[in-house]
């Protein structure tokens, strides 16, 4: 699929600009996409910013890119305010709001006024034919799961709908190709096939701290090192967020079983605000990060 920018098409929209959201715009944008990230929060704004100008500087200290050329990628984001606000006719929008149904519906309904190419989900759990009700047009709308930190991470999960068009799989196919990532396309079920295979594993580390097996550290330590897997589950659990973990285990739970039931720790953790690198305290200490962003 040509690019927009190369062909003078309208761009990407991508609406939430928590970790996920800034990830997606990022890569979108490094690939010389016009974006239009969605915030409604200052505060939140400006978290993105700081971490997209962190990965563009990283990427120019390895080589990835001129820093004339990520000034001007970084300047193809433009913010917009609302979900209402994104420009008509938009090639394609990711909506990456909280994994709640009832918001993630009228987040999609509001896109969909906006007359997009191709709407997609950036849910890691949530049914995308329940979603699809909120869309006008349900052919044009699919499951895009992308993967923390989306900039380094190669995979992204395309999720068919009983109402999914072919074309719709092949502008999908087309646009992962373009931002040089790789898509697997899997079909409607609960947790896809990603999900499910991620959360067995964090899951049960979450349950070997709580019984005493292993400290975060040397259970990841062990899985990095015996799998060979870039990230231990714990640490990753910490940079998905802790909340996020504990929503896809009570909706798995709730389709799939006990197998995916939240364990204490983590329902525990959660409610005293213990939430991973987004809070400061996880499994890990995070708070040296927070306050080097807050300094810069």
């Amino acid at each position: 699929m040509p690019r927009p920018a190369a062909t003078g098409r309208a761009g990407v929209g991508v609406v939430g600009a928590g970790t996920m959201g800034a990830g997606i715009a990022y890569v979108f944008a490094m690939a010389d996409f016009p974006v239009f990230l969605v915030e409604p929060q200052a505060a939140s704004l400006a978290r993105a910013t700081a971490n997209l100008e962190e990965a563009a500087a990283a990427a120019v200290s390895r080589s990835k890119m001129s820093a004339d050329q990520a000034r001007s990628r970084l300047a193809g984001i433009t913010s917009v305010a609302d979900a209402k606000g994104l420009p008509l006719g938009l090639d394609l929008v990711v909506e990456t709001v909280p994994e709640r149904l009832a918001l993630k519906q009228q987040v999609l309904a509001q896109v969909a006024d906006r007359a997009p190419g191709l709407i997609a989900s950036n849910t890691s759990a949530l049914s995308i034919d329940a979603l699809a009700d909120a869309v006008n047009d349900p052919a044009r709308f699919l499951g895009m799961h992308f993967f923390n930190p989306v900039w380094s991470l190669k995979l992204v999960e395309l999720v068919r709908g009983a109402k999914t068009s072919d074309k719709a799989i092949a502008d999908a196919q087309g646009f992962v190709e373009a931002i040089g990532k790789v898509s697997a396309l899997v079909t409607d079920t609960p947790g896809f096939a990603t999900s499910r295979l991620d959360l067995v594993q964090a899951l049960e580390a979450i349950r070997m701290v709580e019984d005493g097996v292993a400290s975060p550290a040397d259970i990841d330590r062990a899985v990095m090192t015996a799998y060979r897997h870039p990230i231990g589950p714990l640490r990753l659990s910490d940079m998905v967020g802790l909340d996020v973990r504990l929503d896809i285990a009570r909706q798995l739970s709730g389709s799939l079983g006990a197998h995916f039931a939240p364990p204490k720790l983590l329902q525990d953790m959660v409610a005293r605000g213990e939430l991973g690198q987004k809070s400061g305290k996880g499994f890990y200490d995070w708070s040296a990060e927070i306050n080097t962003q807050k300094q810069g």
